[in-house]
């Protein structure tokens, strides 16, 4: 089996070299390939990456066109039987990928989350984005009658074949309750294993705000009355 790793990056310069470096050295039941698309960086992400030493395979968008369509670019090119989501920053343990593939490996799964909300001991950045993230969750839950606790994780994994059979849409931080919404609608189980989680601020780079989480509720509603 092959695990095709995606990681959408933009202005990741101080921590993409250490998150592929992690990545590299793992010691995985399956095979794996590993594709940055960077989403137009202006500081020198793009040299660390081509520079890195591992066997990359590196997407570079013209401009900053958001995390959706670097995700779908990256899916495009995906070779592997799974597809597994990771963010160009620390924020994620990539020694937890096997505590993710293992519900697919083991049990069937197609879709499994990383659910930072299952292991108490973590922390999160800002009361908000805590309180975001619970909303999201229990309002796909409400939407769709799934029972996950953590809809906005940066680690999910995907049955390839799946993911590629959705038409999704989605250019920014909608892509992932877009994909939630239409694997949610189709019956498809959402299997959640607990991860860990070291928040970083918005001085260390992070991107997200209030009106992606706004978005993100409009989305799902959409899926859930229009299918689209």
């Amino acid at each position: 089996m092959l695990l095709s790793v995606i990681i959408p990056t933009y202005n990741e310069a101080k921590t993409i070299g250490k998150v592929l470096e992690q990545i590299f050295s793992l010691k995985l039941k399956t095979d794996f390939e590993v594709i940055v698309v960077d989403d137009g960086s202006l500081d020198s992400t793009p040299q660390i990456v081509k520079h890195c030493g591992y066997p990359v395979i590196y997407i570079r968008l013209d401009k900053n066109c958001g995390r959706g369509t670097a995700m779908r670019r990256g899916i495009a090119q995906a070779k592997g039987d799974f597809i597994l989501t990771q963010d160009g920053d620390c924020e994620y343990d990539p020694r937890e990928y096997a505590v993710v593939l293992e519900p697919a490996l083991s049990g069937g799964a197609r879709v499994v989350y990383g659910s930072r909300i299952l292991k108490k001991e973590n922390k999160y950045s800002y009361l908000r984005y805590y309180l975001g993230g619970r909303l999201l969750s229990w309002w796909t839950n409400l939407l769709f009658g799934t029972r996950i606790t953590d809809e906005p994780t940066g680690y999910k994994l995907y049955c390839a074949s799946l993911l590629k059979s959705l038409k999704i849409t989605s250019k920014r931080f909608e892509f992932c309750p877009e994909v939630t919404a239409k694997i949610a609608k189709k019956g498809i189980k959402i299997v959640e294993v607990p991860i860990s989680y070291f928040p970083r601020s918005i001085e260390e780079g992070k991107k997200i705000r209030w009106r992606d989480g706004a978005i993100a509720i409009w989305v799902l509603l959409r899926v859930k009355l229009f299918g689209v």
